[in-house]
């Protein structure tokens, strides 16, 4: 066999790329084992590992390549060529052939030699060393991210100043560490002292260390429980979830480290806060031709707000009694920081129907990240309004023109709403609930009934009734006008009795005192005869529902109700009422009284102080005792701080001064101290008118709008 057919050299291709394969798929396993080494370990374990990876390659490459001999260089010429006539094997035979075998090997050897080497090699394993390269690459950046596990400090020195007695154990090292919730972000941190501030939901975990060497140790919780700690190999360490501010003191075998409680304080997750940015007013008119609207929020929180908030969108379209409202939500994504996100909408208004007199609402509902439980907000909303199409006017005629119905008329509807929400809940709630919410809503329709009454001059049923305002007041309700007459005693009407202690200004005590009032049909509106029977219709129905609600029967007063807003849509369908100008009279003057100096029922009685109330005389009463050697009721002081925690600034600072007073109480450092602290709870009296809150930036941009 001659050199040019040498086995070996047609097989070395195919070895060399077996073990180059085996290399580079089995070389990311050796480098993210020996990376795992050297995070938990250091070097020199990654070191080894890495040399005996190396070591393993080898061999697993080694072994795969010698598969790669003789008879496979045979089989696979034999199953590639079929014009070697399965005759491979003679061409590379290491004995002497047959001289038959010699020729056909040599006419075979000829075609092996336009064969090249490289070609028998199997391909490139791509997959699986892109797969495990990738994955490799993915886990050492993991392995080098991954924060490294901090070793904890070594405890620190105790500041503990205060001695103990002999042979006694004392306070010699402490270490406290705090663990805030996942949901703030913020990392694990090692607090400087016993007196512990952090987020509410923090785990606090005390390691502490005490010489000679304590038999047993706790922390005695003010007020509360103990917490037993448990003795490790660095000392006594024991762990406490932070919910409720707290007072607490290290204790050792049942003494007290130190006189003075250590303070243990949550730091209260506030809501979050939503305000609009653009537009800059609360209430934007629509522009001719507008065909989108932008409204932009801002929200943000002490810690992360949701990117996620729900848009909640409002319209009301239509007038008077017409007016039909829809409601639809999506949610919106926010961009930005997570403590302060903006929330971009852009509406298409096309899409919700609008038209002359509507109104459309946005508002934004977000929440922050707490758990469990996220805070919910709901933001202000923004206004977009279309206005309404300005009636005609009256020219030429000699009446003042009037809307038909005024926009507190529009009550109709929400009367019979509430009474089939009351209808359906009759089963559900008791019947003394049921008759409550019956003669309320039949209040709501008897005041109704009253303001529609104004327009056909039906007595009022209430007195005393005010004088008449001029009718181009702008506070003027439509269609209300009222005549006054003088009377004098004994005309045949009923004045009443006047005031005992009239209010120089009060309308009502004047008309009751110099005047009576009535309500001409004819005086009060000028409707045509159809309008006034429509209305007349209207209220008698409105009366017989006031009945039957007042009574406990709101299905009764439904069929009534919805015949009320009928007759009432009928009479919107008028498009004006007239009403004749009228000055303005004043009540007459009483001329006995005139020009005499006379001044009684006039003036009120003299003002006199009122006495100031103390809200709760706990404190105060405290606050005296403590300045002189008198026994306080120190428990009920204590209940008192603990029940009013809200309305003190430092309630802890209190039951801390509570406490070491409790410890000694003969001490007259420690009595002043409490007093001092006292002194900051007690109400005080308003000495003076506070000034009303601006409303931030938002408030003074609004003034400065209205300027």
């Amino acid at each position: 066999m001659s050199r040019e057919f040498n086995p070996n050299l047609w097989v070395a291709p195919a070895r060399q790329r077996a073990a180059i394969n085996a290399v580079l798929v089995g070389s990311p396993v050796v480098l993210v084992l020996a990376g795992l080494c050297w995070r938990l370990s250091g070097i020199g374990l990654a070191a080894g590992v890495l040399a005996l990876g190396g070591l393993a390659l080898g061999w697993a490459a080694r072994h795969l390549a010698s598969r790669f001999d003789h008879g496979w260089l045979v089989r696979r010429l034999n199953a590639r060529e079929a014009r070697l006539e399965d005759s491979a094997a003679l061409v590379f035979a290491a004995t002497d052939l047959a001289p038959l075998e010699q020729l056909q090997a040599e006419r075979i050897a000829a075609r092996i030699a336009a064969i090249d080497p490289e070609t028998l090699a199997d391909g490139w394993s791509q997959r699986p060393i892109i797969a495990t390269w990738v994955l490799g690459a993915v886990a050492l950046a993991a392995i080098i991210l991954w924060p490294a596990e901090v070793s904890p400090p070594p405890l620190a020195a105790s500041s503990q100043t205060e001695a103990t007695a002999p042979g006694q154990p004392r306070l010699s090292g402490q270490r406290v560490r705090i663990i805030p919730p996942a949901y703030t972000g913020l990392p694990a941190r090692y607090a400087e002292s016993l007196d512990i501030r952090a987020p509410m939901g923090s785990r606090i975990e005390w390691t502490l260390a005490f010489t000679p060497q304590a038999k047993s140790a706790a922390l005695q919780l003010v007020g509360g429980q103990a917490l037993p700690l448990e003795l490790g190999e660095e000392g006594w360490s024991g762990s406490l979830r932070l919910d409720i501010p707290s007072l607490y003191h290290v204790t050792a075998e049942g003494n007290r480290m130190s006189q003075t409680a250590h303070r243990l304080e949550p730091i209260t997750d506030e809501p979050p806060q939503v305000q609009v940015i653009e537009p800059a007013s609360g209430l934007v008119m629509i522009q001719p031709g507008q065909r989108r609207w932008r409204v932009v929020f801002e929200a943000s929180d002490d810690y992360a707000v949701d990117p996620m908030a729900r848009l909640t969108l409002t319209t009301a379209i239509g007038e008077g009694e017409n007016v039909s409202f829809s409601e639809r939500s999506r949610m919106v994504s926010g961009t930005g920081d997570p403590k302060r996100r903006r929330f971009v909408v852009d509406l298409d208004l096309a899409a919700f129907g609008l038209q002359p007199g509507s109104d459309l609402v946005a508002q934004l509902t977000v929440s922050d990240t707490r758990a469990p439980g996220p805070q919910v907000v709901r933001g202000p909303g923004v206004i977009l309004r279309w206005p309404g199409a300005v009636p005609q006017s009256a020219d030429g005629l000699e009446l003042m023109a009037k809307q038909t119905m005024p926009a507190y008329f529009r009550s109709q509807r929400q009367v019979i709403i509430d009474t089939e929400a009351l209808i359906k809940e009759r089963g559900k709630v008791n019947a003394d609930d049921f008759m409550v919410r019956s003669d309320t809503i039949g209040v709501d329709q008897r005041l109704l009934r009253l303001r529609y009454g104004q327009f056909v001059g039906m007595e009022a049923e209430e007195a005393p009734r005010r004088p008449p305002l001029p009718v181009a007041e702008k506070d003027a309700p439509a269609g209300q006008a009222e005549d006054e007459h003088e009377h004098h005693d004994g005309d045949g009407h009923d004045h009443g009795d006047a005031p005992e202690s009239p209010v120089f200004g009060a309308l009502g005590n004047i008309t009751a005192e110099y005047g009576h009032v009535h309500d001409e049909s004819e005086a009060a509106t000028l409707l045509d005869p159809d309008t006034r029977e429509l209305l007349k219709s209207a209220l008698d129905a409105m009366w017989e529902a006031e009945l039957n609600l007042r009574s406990g029967q709101p299905e009764k007063a439904l069929p009534f109700e919805l015949k009320a807003l009928d007759f009432i849509k009928r009479v919107q369908q008028a498009s004006r009422i007239y009403l004749p100008r009228i000055g303005t009279v004043q009540p007459p003057l009483d001329m006995a009284r005139r020009m005499a100096g006379k001044r009684e029922g006039i003036v009120a009685g003299g003002a006199s102080l009122t006495p100031f109330a103390i809200e709760d005389a706990v404190p105060a009463t405290a606050w005296r005792a403590l300045s002189s050697p008198q026994a306080i009721d120190l428990n009920g002081l204590d209940r008192w701080v603990r029940a009013n925690s809200a309305r003190i600034r430092d309630p802890l600072a209190v039951l801390a001064a509570i406490d070491a007073l409790r410890g000694d109480p003969a001490s007259g450092t420690l009595r002043e101290k409490l007093r001092q602290q006292l002194w900051t709870v007690l109400t005080r009296p308003p000495a003076q008118v506070r000034r009303r809150h601006d409303g931030g930036s938002v408030g003074r941009r609004y003034m400065q709008g209205l300027r």
